[in-house]
């Protein structure tokens, strides 16, 4: 009990830091200061009278969605004396193989900086920084020859690293449970079972209402849509980002979901978010990273040649860019297990710049956020609450390793003879599935479907439905898995996912499988 008040108190200390240094706290004293001048205020009551007037006038509100955003991205518990390396990841072993997976990383790019004769980052030329500011808006039309410049990794390279991880005090010999050999991620860390799943994926149960599902043609919009959409509205109007947390478990209302992402996420559009924008974007004009080619080939790529994507190109290479020279995202390294490579413009040492490109899982918020400012700051929440745990190696519950193990024991588990022959066959599920988890399934479902998937994230504020709807998909093609019999037939199988409905899958897997 004193060691819970103890994590209590430390936790709330440490918000409190946070946001003394945050402009609502500038904002709530300057409220606090204009409110001595009214008549209600009284010297004799005075911190009452204020958190009064706070109440009334709703700052206080504003304030317990910032604790609450705060919370939100909170590291788990751990020992009071345990060094700073352990709230980054509390394992050893995955500190050292995310260490030489950026290390090879930082090889690659300095070796292509080398080959190419080309520096990290460069101060641009008054004249490039003049015609790149006159075509931000159409960056799309934009042919540089990029053959040169190749990608840093693929997914599959990721995933070797993973599939090579293991615990060196973890005896993995024949006295272990035969599953222990089947899977491809042999790291012992704890995840899910559906029963477990269900317990916390309860919302999604077969009597409660989703949309994805029970916004269908076929069902009398009054039996649940209306409702849901009643409410929808009446969490906006109260700005509580709690409830619009829980309320999104079951879906969002299209018209509704840009408002409740940023009531979620705590984003609200200031014009100093505006300005801070704008700096970043004279960042960009000014100075030139080899990082700046990276993006811009992986979004020739992908979102360029996407069906639903390739409207969105400029947006996406203005954000990217953009995020790249954000320094604010540094932030989230405290509780991340990677670490932010540095490199310097000759003669401008002391600018901290990040070294790897992100996949553009930006593409999908562009359907939501039509002013550039505002879709950056939804993306860069997005990331550094949940995406960067897609690309990094740690034991977290929400990291890919664990993503990886949650998706291959629920298989091994609940579906052993589509796993035993996959891999008999030399295809093994996390080969194919790998890919959708770590983009998030951005690019391979449709884009309604996508945001029905993303709404659980942020209303479960964790990854792990990724992990449960990669098994449903093969849960649902299993029939014609079982008859394939090579690799290439069971990627043809799972090719397409665009006309897959993500709500009754994750249904039926979670909740119409027998345990």
């Amino acid at each position: 009990m004193l060691q819970e008040e103890s994590d209590l108190s430390l936790i709330i200390a440490q918000i409190v830091q946070k946001l003394k240094g945050s402009n609502l706290y500038s904002q709530l004293e300057r409220q606090a200061w204009a409110s001595l001048q009214r008549p209600e205020i009284k010297l004799e009551s005075l911190k009452e009278d204020i958190k009064e007037f706070f109440k009334i006038s709703g700052w206080e509100k504003k304030l317990q969605n910032a604790v609450y955003s705060e919370l939100s991205v909170f590291p788990l518990p751990s020992h009071p004396a345990a060094p700073p390396e352990h709230l980054k990841e509390p394992l050893v072993y995955m500190r050292k193989a995310q260490g030489s997976w950026e290390k090879r990383i930082l090889k690659s790019l300095n070796s292509m900086c080398t080959e190419l004769s080309i520096p990290l980052a460069r101060k641009r030329p008054v004249g490039e920084q003049k015609e790149l500011l006159n075509k931000w808006n159409e960056m799309g039309t934009d042919e540089p020859d990029l053959s040169l410049f190749r990608p840093v990794y693929a997914p599959k390279d990721f995933l070797e690293v993973l599939i090579n991880l293991r615990n060196p005090n973890y005896e993995n010999g024949d006295s272990l449970s035969f599953r222990t050999h089947l899977g491809l991620i042999q790291v012992p860390l704890k995840v899910k079972d559906i029963p477990e799943l269900k317990e916390c994926f309860v919302e999604l149960g077969l009597n409660i209402g989703q949309l994805g599902i029970d916004d269908s043609t076929q069902v009398p919009p009054e039996l649940f849509e209306n409702e849901h959409v009643r409410i929808g509205q009446k969490v906006l109007s109260e700005q509580d980002s709690a409830a619009a947390q829980q309320y999104i478990r079951q879906g969002s209302p299209t018209a509704l979901r840009a408002e409740l992402w940023a009531l979620i996420l705590n984003i609200s559009s200031q014009p100093e978010d505006v300005l801070y924008y704008e700096q970043l974007k004279t960042n960009v004009i000014q100075h030139d990273l080899l990082v700046d080619s990276l993006i811009y080939k992986d979004v020739k790529l992908t979102a360029s040649n996407d069906d639903y994507y390739f409207v969105f190109e400029d947006y996406l290479y203005q954000v990217l860019l953009c995020f790249s020279r954000d320094t604010s995202v540094l932030s989230h390294f405290a509780f991340n297990s990677a670490s932010p490579p540095k490199s310097y413009i000759r003669g401008k040492l002391g600018l901290e710049e990040y070294a790897v490109f992100y996949p553009p899982n930006v593409a999908p918020l562009c359907f939501l956020y039509h002013e550039p400012s505002k879709l950056y700051q939804i993306f860069r929440e997005m990331y550094v609450r949940f995406f960067f745990r897609l690309h990094s190696i740690s034991s977290h519950p929400s990291g890919i390793v664990s993503l990886c193990l949650l998706f291959e024991t629920l298989l091994q588990t609940y579906l052993p003879q589509l796993f035993y022959h996959l891999r008999e066959i030399g295809a093994q599920p996390l080969r194919i599935s790998f890919k959708w988890m770590v983009r998030a399934f951005s690019g391979y479902l449709a884009t309604d479907q996508l945001l029905l998937l993303w709404d659980r994230i942020l209303g479960y504020n964790s990854l792990e439905i990724l992990a449960v709807l990669a098994a449903a998909v093969f849960a649902f093609r299993a029939v014609n898995l079982m008859e394939v019999t090579s690799l290439a037939a069971a990627e043809a199988v799972l090719a397409d996912l665009s006309t897959l409905k993500v709500m009754p899958l994750l249904q039926i897997f979670l909740f119409a499988t027998v345990t």
